[in-house]
């Protein structure tokens, strides 16, 4: 085989690998699996499709490698494949960012005040947890801090924040969290949260990217 032929060969890999995720469910579907293993109902439920729609798309995303499944009972569990998908995600959003600077914008705008000149990163975020000058805050849901969250992170649901505000420390700067930079529990998170007194940010990306980065995390 030539040097040529040898390209495409490969070069046709990666293109087919390109189409599998040339789909906006597919990658929503990945989203909310990098949050940790669930069912194909949840995952449907979650990304707003039929159990019949998901499942077509997560058996497209299984044959190109990007999940992998696993047997409980009668359900079948879904989960990130062994490769780095995690950093195929990161790339495509640190990808789109550089092309489409104005989505981040909107999203800031379309939430008022607290945009990303607000947030903080995960190398400040990472030296503000080693001196233990900070409260992070994980607004995602229960079963999904549970797969896998920050450490020492704090979860309070978003729709359930009001509520539980004096289980928060009134002493310490509170960091938000969410699933990624476009996941905007954390921004109405910090709007609560400023609106009632206290220091808060949320973290620029998010709990996907930090899990991507191979930073560590906690299980419960």
């Amino acid at each position: 085989m030539t040097d040529t032929e040898t390209q495409i060969t490969m070069f046709t890999e990666f293109a087919d690998l390109a189409r599998t995720l040339g789909n906006a469910h597919r990658i929503t579907l990945l989203d909310h699996i990098a949050q940790g293993e669930r069912p194909v109902e949840r995952l449907a439920e979650l990304s707003g499709l039929t159990v019949g729609n998901a499942s077509q798309h997560l058996q497209t995303l299984k044959r190109a490698g990007f999940v992998r499944t696993r047997r409980n009972g009668k359900q079948i569990l879904y989960s990130l494949g062994d490769g780095p998908v995690l950093a195929v995600l990161a790339s495509l959003r640190d990808l789109a960012e550089f092309n489409h600077g104005q989505i981040r914008a909107l999203v800031a705008d379309s939430r008022g005040p607290g945009n990303d000149s607000e947030g903080i990163s995960q190398a400040e975020l990472t030296l503000r947890m080693q001196e233990n000058s900070v409260t992070l805050l994980d607004v995602r849901p229960e079963e999904e801090y549970r797969q896998g969250h920050l450490p020492g992170a704090l979860n309070i649901p978003a729709e359930e924040l009001e509520r539980r505000l004096s289980e928060l420390p009134a002493n310490l700067e509170i960091i938000a969290y969410c699933r990624g930079p476009y996941c905007v529990l954390s921004v109405d998170a910090v709007a609560a949260l400023r609106s009632r007194g206290y220091t808060a940010r949320r973290l620029k990306t998010g709990f996907t990217n930090w899990k991507a980065a191979g930073l560590h995390i906690e299980q419960d």
